[in-house]
C-alpha cells in the first residue's frame, strides 16, 4: 500500500538480513567438513576479489578434509593465501593445482569462541532488521504526518510493522541456538 508502510519491501528487506545470517552461520566450521565453510573466502584474482568457488571446485573427499581444486594453476598460491588468511584456522596443503585442507579436531576453546562469532553474526543480523524496521515506522510517521494517513490507521500498520520485526527476530533467535547446540556438539 502506498500511502503507508510497504509491507512487501520491508518484508522482503527483514528476508534479506536473515538469510545474509543463515549464509554467515552456514560458513562457521562444526566438526564435519562442508564446502560452504569457504563460503566467505575471496581471492585477488585477475586484479579484483572474487569468491573462491569461482576460482577452484571444492570438494568433501572424507568426513575432516576439503579439496579445492584450482581451476587456473597460475592462481594457486593467491587462493592458498586467501584460505590461510581468512580467520578460519585452515592451514591448506598444496598438492599441484590442488589444495588438500585437513579440517582439525575442535577444542572446547575454538568451539567457544565460534559460538561468539555466531552471536556476533546473529546481532548483526538483529540490527540489520531493526533497520528496515525503523525505516518502515519513519514512513508511517511521515504518512501521518502529511495526512495521508489517520493515527489509527497508522497505529495499526506500526503494529504489523513491529510484529513482522519480531517475528524476523526470533527467526534469527532460533537460528542461533540450533547453531550453538550443532558447534558444542563433541
Amino acid at each position: 500500500m502506498s500511502d503507508g508502510a510497504d509491507f512487501t519491501d520491508l518484508k522482503n528487506r527483514m528476508d534479506g538480513a536473515v538469510a545474509a545470517f543463515k549464509t554467515d552461520i552456514a560458513a562457521l566450521r562444526t566438526g564435519r567438513a562442508s564446502a560452504n565453510i569457504l563460503d566467505p573466502v575471496s581471492v585477488d584474482a585477475y586484479g579484483s576479489k572474487m569468491p573462491l568457488n569461482q576460482v577452484a571446485n571444492i570438494t568433501v573427499p572424507e568426513s575432516r578434509m576439503l579439496m579445492v581444486s584450482v581451476w587456473d594453476k597460475s592462481m594457486v598460491g593467491a587462493v592458498e593465501k586467501a584460505i590461510r588468511e581468512s580467520n578460519l584456522g585452515l592451514n591448506p596443503v598444496t598438492d599441484g593445482a590442488n589444495l588438500r585442507i585437513p579440517l582439525p579436531e575442535l577444542n572446547e576453546e575454538r568451539r567457544k569462541s565460534l559460538v561468539k562469532v555466531a552471536h556476533t553474526y546473529a546481532e548483526n543480523g538483529r540490527v540489520a532488521i531493526r533497520h528496515v524496521r525503523r525505516d518502515g515506522m519513519d514512513k508511517l510517521k511521515k504518512a501521518e504526518k502529511d495526512g495521508v494517513l489517520g493515527k489509527d490507521e497508522s497505529h495499526s500498520q506500526s503494529e504489523k510493522v513491529q510484529k513482522m520485526t519480531d517475528e524476523m527476530i526470533s527467526e534469527v533467535d532460533r537460528l542461533l541456538s540450533e547453531k550453538e547446540i550443532e558447534i558444542m556438539q563433541v
